[in-house]
């Protein structure tokens, strides 16, 4: 077969799927949490270890060309996953091809060593080499220059269209703002002396983030003009994106900072105190934040004991709840005006799948999201590995709906 048979053979599949009204069931839920009207939660699977799939070769490439495999793993892994553990994953009937925009970045490179035990998976341990230690080596840091590679973008476009003719379009697709200063910060430094200057040297690290909310000031700046914003955002790390707010917004004024997700996190600021959180990171990224539709914030970090300080950031409107969070108190903070975004487990899936702590873990969710009039759902994610067991996340999937049911 060619690529253009592979490819065609893989699309009608897909487009098969995509045609289920049950996507247009879970897209619709999807709307009410973000919306906050309280629905059914949705169920999602996402960051898999995708290494660890292809015990029966489902996952095999067989196109000969760069772009076209990668056309072709977008297919395997979605018609994978609705296969084995689909949970409610929504399947949008396009081909989706992004906008390229190239960065000159902000004058630092990552330095670092990495320890790996398993060369096939991309999570590894980091060693990194401090860079920013004294105020004289922040001058190193300076504003990216962003433009958009339109040419390519229609060379993607036209490669796709031409691969997909007659079985299923190709569409544009625009971006969302990813905000995450302190991320930088921690590969730049390192957590160590990331955590030790917050408390030895503070104006150090206001002086460094201050420098690096600049860099992404410039970023937004720079992509709004590029247009490259946008409000339909089925994915928003992790967790479903959907917004009629939004999309109204960007019908009325085009694509600009306000029809789409601001998603921030400040991950090394998980194990400091409340007020050093709100003193370095949600200070510092008010006047940003203000300038978007939505805010997504959290991801790893637990927030349960300063919402009220996270609820300062405008348009606030998800707020990631990790399995390190306490679920009552988060229930309780977030209450009808946010969404409780749950992060399940991840480590009850790596080995043996752990049911009776995945039964309890999901009806503690739902039973402190009802009491608290919380809209909610469940986004599996940051599945380092399933030691080769996908059926442990067909399991889980299968526990938490079974779970589900019970309540609605």
């Amino acid at each position: 077969m060619t690529d253009r048979e592979i490819l065609s053979s893989l699309a009608r599949e897909y487009m098969e799927a995509a045609a289920d009204p049950v996507n247009d069931e879970r897209r619709k839920r999807a709307y009410l949490t973000n919306g906050l009207t309280p629905t059914r939660p949705l169920v999602w699977v996402d960051e898999v270890p995708w290494h660890e799939m292809n015990g029966e070769g489902e996952m095999t490439l067989t196109c000969q060309g760069e772009a076209a495999r990668g056309m072709e793993r977008f297919f395997r892994r979605s018609l994978f996953q609705w296969r084995h553990f689909q949970a409610d994953m929504i399947l949008e009937p396009f081909f989706p091809v992004p906008m390229i925009v190239r960065s000159t970045g902000n004058g630092l490179d990552v330095e670092e060593k990495i320890v790996k035990t398993d060369q096939m998976n991309h999570i590894v341990s980091h060693q990194y080499a401090d860079q920013l230690d004294s105020m004289e080596k922040l001058s190193r840091i300076r504003l990216p220059v962003l433009t958009r590679d339109r040419e390519a973008e229609e060379k993607n476009l036209s490669f796709a269209g031409d691969m997909l003719s007659g079985v299923m379009p190709a569409r544009l697709c625009g971006q969302y703002m990813a905000y995450v200063p302190w991320d930088d910060v921690s590969r730049y430094r390192g957590m160590s002396a990331l955590l030790m200057d917050l408390l030895m040297e503070p104006e150090l690290m206001h002086a460094t983030i201050q420098k690096l909310v600049e860099c992404y000031t410039a970023q937004a700046d720079q992509m709004e003009r590029l247009g490259v914003f946008t409000s339909r955002v089925p994915k928003l790390h992790c967790t479903p994106g959907y917004s009629h707010e939004l999309e109204d917004e960007e019908r009325a004024h085009g694509p600009t900072a306000r029809c789409t997700w601001f998603r921030a996190a400040a991950q090394p600021l998980g194990q400091v105190s409340p007020a050093l959180h709100d003193e370095f990171e949600v200070e510092y990224l008010l006047p940003l934040a203000s300038r978007f539709g939505l805010t997504y914030y959290g991801c790893c970090e637990s927030l349960y004991d300063r919402l009220d300080i996270i609820k300062k950031i405008p348009n606030l409107r998800k707020v990631g709840v990790t399995p390190w969070s306490r679920v009552e108190a988060s229930a309780e903070g977030l209450g009808g005006g946010y969404v409780f975004a749950r992060k399940p487990n991840p480590a009850l899936v790596m080995r043996n799948l752990d049911e009776d702590a995945v039964r309890k873990e999901t009806r503690e969710t739902i039973e402190a999201c009802l009491r608290h009039g919380c809209p909610y759902e469940f986004a599996l994610k940051d599945i380092s590995t399933v030691s080769y067991k996908p059926q442990n996340l067909s399991r889980w999937v299968r526990i938490v709906e079974e779970t589900i049911d019970a309540y609605y």
